[in-house]
């Protein structure tokens, strides 16, 4: 059964990247010109707002939202644990109505399609260059005034081993929520890696089904104010870790 369900995990990965690889190439021409034009960037925002529904729909992954309270009007940071790489594709189709970049690792930057998608719409973040951490602190700042939401996940990874325990939060999302004076939206991802797995872990787990997602309450600027960075932290990871810790007790 086991090497049963590991040829299906292969096969349906296989499937994830010919659907990503197909819609890559089919929006690409639309997105490198949108692109090129910061006066187009919500524009392009829907485009992947359509890819994200699209890979909603052919790889049959619907979602369930689950509200612990009304989502506010942004901008804000939005940070979640990291379980997969589905985590980014859905991020897009749940909060349509919230334009937002990630800020993620540089390393992205060494995919050529992606290096496009990526590097003009979002912010990479070179964690081991000051000169350019500080110009990507510049660029969140700048999108924030423009009414951008920042999504970071503060993990810094996707853990190795344990899924979905998650591991220590790494501090800069919330000096930039300190920094930049807005409030914070944490989220959840509770099975997605079950769905898609690192696709270099042969023996990962990979399927269709239903994704499900936390949206908890915002952390408001007044709250903010009053916690240390550390403190920040470690409240967010608690909220963050709720619903893992209730589905998971064994891993907690």
């Amino acid at each position: 059964m086991k090497y049963f369900k590991g040829i299906f995990a292969n096969l349906w990965k296989i499937y994830i990247a010919l659907i990503f690889i197909f819609f890559a190439i089919l929006l690409y021409p639309f997105l490198f010109v949108l692109l090129l034009n910061t006066k187009w960037k919500k524009t392009s925002f829907n485009f992947f707002i359509f890819w994200s529904y699209c890979m909603r729909i052919c790889c049959f992954y619907p979602v369930k939202k689950v509200y612990h309270a009304p989502v506010p009007d942004g901008p804000y940071v939005i940070v979640s644990n990291h379980v997969s790489y589905l985590d980014i594709f859905l991020m897009y189709s749940l909060l349509p109505k919230a334009p937002f970049v990630f800020l993620g690792k540089s390393e992205i930057l060494s995919y050529p399609i992606l290096r496009t998608y990526f590097k003009n719409l979002n912010i990479p973040v070179y964690r081991n260059d000051k000169s350019k951490a500080g110009k990507a602190y510049i660029e969140a700042l700048k999108s924030v005034g423009a009414g951008w939401s920042l999504v970071i996940f503060p993990e810094g990874t996707i853990p190795d081993d344990d899924a979905p325990k998650m591991i220590d939060f790494k501090q800069g999302a919330f000096k930039l929520a300190k920094a930049l004076n807005v409030p914070i939206l944490p989220l959840t991802f509770e099975n997605n890696h079950k769905l898609f797995s690192d696709p270099t872990n042969i023996w990962g787990p990979a399927r269709p089904g239903l994704s499900v997602v936390h949206f908890h309450k915002a952390i408001t600027l007044d709250e903010i104010k009053k916690m240390e960075v550390n403190e920040l932290s470690d409240h967010c990871f608690e909220i963050i870790s709720k619903p893992l810790v209730k589905k998971y007790p064994n891993l907690y």
